[in-house]
């Protein structure tokens, strides 16, 4: 880890979230790599396709 990375927070390192039903994710903060470079380029707010439960689909 360079001293530009830092350990995403969403995920705490770990690349996925989980939601209440115990569903896994790739992690949409870090993109799976679990950690968050200060230089990488933030994307703008981008509306996500999601389920009739809220649940990312990509």
């Amino acid at each position: 880890m360079g001293s530009q990375e830092h350990r995403c927070k969403a995920c705490e390192g770990s690349g996925l979230l989980m939601d209440d039903e115990e569903w896994h994710y790739t992690c949409t903060v870090c993109g799976g790599d679990g950690y968050v470079s200060d230089y990488e380029s933030r994307e703008e707010n981008r509306i996500s396709n999601v389920d009739e439960n809220n649940r990312i689909l990509d």
